[in-house]
């Protein structure tokens, strides 16, 4: 359930914001939580940052604002919904 705080995503934010959320699953415990679409939205930013980190073709310079812009997006996702953060993300 998301927090009474108005979402929006921040201007950094550069993905693409989708017009329905969904349910997601944690990869690794099968938990499920549904998300509204913007918190999706940066669910699947986080998800693809840490998928293009770990396959490590970023040069230096452009890795240090992946990583940035990375966590930028756990701390919203934490502000924003911090019980799906624990569920999905934590």
């Amino acid at each position: 359930m998301s927090t009474k705080t108005k979402q929006q995503l921040p201007k950094w934010f550069l993905g693409e914001l989708y017009e329905d959320g969904a349910t997601v699953q944690n990869r690794f415990s099968g938990e499920e939580y549904k998300l509204n679409n913007i918190e999706l939205s940066m669910y699947d930013f986080i998800m693809g940052s840490t998928l293009t980190l770990d396959m490590g073709i970023f040069n230096t310079e452009d890795r240090t604002q992946a990583v940035d812009e990375l966590h930028k997006g756990l701390d919203w996702f934490k502000k924003h919904n911090a019980e799906a953060y624990m569920v999905l993300l934590d």
